[in-house]
Order: structure tokens, then sequence, then C-alpha cells
């Protein structure tokens, strides 16, 4: 099976002053803003290392619903906050991390376990296996 999925950019402008906007098929976002101030200065719109978190937050905590349910296990409440790292390189900018946290509510499993189920989670993730960065997690189970 394969999946096509589409997102869109426009932009006016140059690189300082310009205005672009994101948008998906979906309809989920939809001539959403974003320029440089959004991106570096962290004025009002999004960017993309906001919208790649998001992805990524999203992708894990599902792969980890897979893990769980391989290991005949249901979440009661997962929660992951991926944060993405921009930093400024002599060839320009580069993403070179990722850092997941996931706080879960999962009955019958000890921390352990967790961690080791959280972390094949990590590796089996689409959008972890695509992109070339260090990606590291810290789990948090509550009772």
């Amino acid at each position: 099976m394969t999946i096509k999925r589409r997102g869109y950019a426009a932009w006016s402008g140059d690189t300082f002053e310009g205005v672009g906007s994101i948008s998906t098929a979906s309809g989920a976002l939809e001539a959403y803003p974003y320029g440089f101030h959004s991106r570096f200065e962290g004025t009002p719109g999004t960017n993309p290392e906001e919208l790649l978190a998001a992805a990524h937050a999203g992708c894990f905590t599902m792969a980890l619903t897979v893990v769980l349910a391989d290991a005949k296990l249901v979440a009661k409440r997962l929660h992951t906050t991926a944060e993405v790292t921009l930093t400024h390189e002599n060839a320009g900018y580069r993403i070179g991390a990722v850092h997941l946290v996931v706080e879960a509510e999962v009955d019958d499993i000890d921390a352990l376990t967790f961690d080791y189920l959280a972390g094949k989670a990590r590796q089996t993730c689409p959008v972890s296996k695509v992109l070339n960065a260090e990606i590291t997690l810290d789990t948090q189970l509550r009772e």
C-alpha cells in the first residue's frame, strides 16, 4: 500500500519582509501565515519546524499505540511533546535534533517495559525514520 499526502506553500516578497502561507490538502491548514519573523523571532504565525514537531509527535504517538497493542496493552492516555532544534551551521540551517517526551497512563506495565516499548516506537515511527537528526526520548509513566 502506498499513501501520498500533499502540503502547499506560497510566498511573496523577499526573505525578511516577505509573507508566506502553508496549506494542507485536507484543509487542516488553509493559507496559514508564516514568514521570517514567525520562524526566527517568535511572532504570530507558524513555521516548518513547529509543523514538523507536531507531525513527529503525532506519528510517534500512533506508532506507540501499535507497539502497545502488539504487547496486548492499551493506553488510557498518551501525550507527546516533540521539540525540534534548528541550528545555524557553516552550510546554513539544519534540524539536528528532536527531543520527544511522552507522558502515559497504561495499566499493567512497569516503567522499564514502557521505556523499552516507547524506544521501539521511536525506531518504527515513519517520521523518525525520515529525519537525519538525533532523536532522543524521555518517558513518564503515570499511575
